[in-house]
């Protein structure tokens, strides 16, 4: 009689446990008959069935990211960031609703919100968030919810956040807050009124550059709940191994952030000083225009995310980032190395020059994400990089 071994190993019984989360890439489960499998799906019984509609590492990873935000309840990882501000808004917006988004946002989140959502029906309005009643001048009778950064990417303008969040509760709207750079460790949104909160987990949560994945939580289980079953609908989950790797992360994202942040206060200070850089954008610096708010929100926390705009231009910029090196030149923030970006030819390439100029989106704009490189290495090697965009 022939045997086979296909699919019938199991994993072997231990008295001990692994330390690690282990990786379980498995697409689908098996269950033991139809009733075991109606239990699943009815809730009565605790189990996973097809990994678009969850599994092990994304539910382990999303208690840890709950915990951190201080959800009541267990979030929900998206495929990336985008899959999450996605989700939210598909699940929350009805036919004809309208949407209410900071004038300061991720490029993505502005082209969803001004682009995409008009061509699927529904309506938006941009508003400085940081001004309460030039939003709560936007909403109009059919505005389902506010979508804001904490602080906004790339110019670091500091939303009104507590006064967003009586607007939101006085005309009974959804206040969503993508809470991606400042993470958990500098704010909570829902202590703030915060109705639902998202983070692109690429970032600094996991902050290696080597997964893509969104988290989004909301402050009722039956928000959550709804949003998940959009992310199942959509085809919005993420994969077992980014989860891991994001899961793997977070075990030094403390250490991380605060020696990040400790860098970047003293780079601000730095690159100040320097002829050829016109402004400095850091909450942490007395010149900040939202530097009052920024202390109210997040206390001696400052950020990781350094901005400034060069005098000079698209050539000024070219040429610090080639001075820079091996500082990397890439789309992308918090990752353990700093990483220059630009945002003009990248995040926010899809804005017209006009929209960027009012944002404050020069040529000579440049974001530094700071790593946790010795200090002493990496600021003199950008003091010198901004020298030499003036040469």
């Amino acid at each position: 009689m022939s045997e086979s071994i296909v699919r019938r190993s199991s994993p072997p019984d231990s008295a001990s446990n692994p330390v690690t989360p282990p990786l379980q890439p498995s697409a689908v489960y098996s269950s033991t008959d139809p009733d075991e499998l109606d239990a699943q799906y009815e809730g009565r019984l605790h189990g996973y069935t097809y990994a678009r509609e969850g599994h092990p590492n994304a539910d382990s990873l999303a208690e840890t990211l709950s915990w951190l935000e201080g959800a009541e309840h267990p979030g929900v990882v998206t495929s990336s960031g985008m899959a999450a501000i996605g989700a939210v808004l598909l699940r929350l917006l009805e036919r004809g609703s309208h949407v209410v988004g900071g004038d300061q946002l991720y490029g993505r989140s502005h082209h969803m919100l001004t682009v995409d959502l008009p061509r699927l029906g529904f309506e938006a309005t941009l508003a400085d968030p940081t001004d309460v009643i030039a939003v709560e001048a936007a909403i109009r009778p059919n505005t389902a919810a506010i979508l804001v950064e904490t602080v906004s990417n790339p110019t670091l303008r500091v939303a009104d956040l507590d006064g967003l969040a009586a607007v939101a509760e006085r005309h009974d709207l959804q206040l969503i807050v993508d809470n991606t750079f400042t993470t958990p460790r500098m704010f909570r949104p829902f202590a703030h009124g915060a109705d639902v909160v998202i983070h692109s987990v690429t970032k600094l949560l996991a902050g290696h550059s080597d997964l893509t994945l969104g988290f989004v939580a909301g402050r009722e289980k039956a928000i959550t709940d709804a949003i998940r079953e959009t992310v199942v609908t959509w085809g919005l989950t993420p994969s077992p191994f980014d989860c891991w790797l994001a899961e793997r992360g977070l075990h030094t994202f403390e250490l991380r952030y605060d020696r990040a942040e400790g860098t970047a206060t003293a780079l601000a200070d730095a690159l100040a000083d320097c002829e050829s850089v016109e402004a400095v954008f850091y909450p942490g610096r007395d010149d900040h225009p939202d530097r009052a708010r920024a202390a109210a929100l997040f206390g001696d926390r400052t950020g990781t995310i350094v901005s400034i705009r060069l005098a000079g231009g698209r050539e000024a910029a070219n040429a610090f980032v080639r001075a820079a090196s091996p500082v990397r030149f890439a789309p992308t923030l918090g990752d353990v190395s700093t990483m220059l970006s630009h945002p003009a030819s990248s995040s926010h390439r899809r804005l017209s020059e006009d929209q960027r100029t009012t944002s404050g989106i020069t040529e000579g704009f440049l974001r530094i994400s700071v790593g946790i490189e010795d200090p002493d290495f990496l600021i003199p090697h950008l003091v010198a990089a901004a020298e030499t965009s003036t040469a």
